[in-house]
């Protein structure tokens, strides 16, 4: 980092990536800083520089190093698991001479959740930090770290009768293993539907009788707008759907199929058209919402259509390891591999990372916003005017 950056960034003040310290306070307190950063989307502190007035006062020498020293000693042996840091001097030129500031940067956490030596989870929120309390965004974190799978969590109220005994025959059939099989509660725990006498979140979700009785936040809200306007009052359709998510996706795509425009594109008079968006990126984009979001969120998936859009917005940001230019390119990481080896048997999922592929090769125009403030993935997709 140069001085013009440092400059830049410390007129922007204080955000959830950036914390200033004017001098050395006390390690504990530090200790949360780090915390907090690794254990949200990383950031840096800035020692040097006022947090009140955003003024660089500069650094010494011997400040320098001390604090270097004992942020790294922190970040050893006051938080757990370890945080690497690393440490760079800034040189900023003023006219009767120069500051320097010591810049401490912490990178998102691949071991998630990390706590402070009295077993205290910090998360960044805005430019402060919190304690974190709730057991939901605990799970969040041990997912992220791959630590945990949602999907694979039991559904603590379930039990085998609210299992649909017919759509785990369908199921089974296409494993080579079963032949005419006794759905018995033995066979759902060995393919994982069920572990201590309940349901799985995946099991539930795939063979439920009625998932949305047990998480009726696990559904797809859709509505047709009038207007591009998501605050307009007036609409052409809406529906929430239910039930498991095969068919949560068939009527998806049924929305899709009623609500957008069948245009003629060279085919025979009398067809009934070809739709205006391709159906094969939004059948890959459906499927992506439904197997890939993040189940920790309790939030419903929604479909807005717009008079120039279509929105499909899934909750939760895709997983820390990746990115948007990493998902392009088809690489993948499985959040919910329960529901993913269930939708690779009896959906057209195939499960290599090249869904996304397979919708831009087929309808270029797609932009994809992953809303780490909103916590949700949003693809947007321009209708044709």
């Amino acid at each position: 980092m140069d001085a013009e950056e440092l400059n830049k960034i410390i007129a922007n003040g204080e955000t959830s990536r950036v914390q200033f310290k004017e001098a050395f306070s006390n390690a504990d307190s530090i200790a949360a800083e780090i915390v907090a950063f690794a254990n949200s989307k990383g950031g840096m502190i800035i020692f040097g520089v006022q947090d009140k007035t955003g003024n660089l006062v500069g650094l010494d020498y011997g400040e320098l190093r001390d604090i270097g020293s004992r942020v790294s000693q922190i970040a050893t042996d006051l938080v757990k698991p370890l945080i690497p840091v690393t440490t760079e001097v800034v040189v900023v030129p003023y006219e009767r001479g120069e500051r320097r500031a010591l810049i401490v940067n912490i990178e998102e956490g691949i071991a998630k959740p990390y706590k402070d030596r009295n077993g205290t989870i910090w998360l960044k929120q805005g430019c402060d930090k919190r304690r974190l309390t709730e057991n939901a965004e605990q799970v969040r974190l041990f997912q992220q770290s791959g630590l945990l799978f949602t999907d694979e969590m039991i559904v603590p109220e379930t039990s085998y009768k609210d299992i649909n005994i017919d759509l785990v025959k369908e199921y089974v059939q296409k494993l080579e293993a079963y032949d005419e099989p006794d759905i018995s509660p033995v066979l759902c725990q060995n393919i994982n539907i069920m572990k201590s006498d309940r349901l799985t979140l995946g099991g539930l979700l795939f063979f439920g009788k009625r998932p949305q009785a047990f998480r009726p936040a696990f559904c797809v809200k859709a509505v047709s707008f009038f207007g591009n306007d998501i605050a307009g009052c007036d609409y052409r359709d809406s529906e929430d759907f239910s039930g498991v998510i095969p068919k949560l996706f068939n009527d998806m795509m049924a929305f899709f199929n009623r609500n957008l425009h069948h245009t003629q594109q060279g085919q025979n008079f009398n067809s009934i058209g070809i739709l205006e968006i391709s159906e094969i990126a939004l059948l890959e984009l459906c499927q992506n919402a439904l197997i890939h979001r993040d189940y920790s969120k309790i939030a419903p998936i929604r479909i807005l259509i717009f008079d120039n859009r279509v929105e499909i917005i899934s909750p939760g940001t895709i997983p820390n390891s990746l990115t948007i230019e990493n998902i392009k390119m088809g690489n993948a990481v499985s959040r919910n591999p329960l529901i993913a080896s269930y939708c690779a048997k009896t959906m057209k999922y195939r499960g290599l990372g090249s869904g996304i592929i397979r919708a831009i090769r087929n309808q270029p125009n797609i932009q994809f916003e992953n809303d780490s403030e909103g916590e949700q993935f949003k693809v947007t997709i321009p209708r044709p005017v």
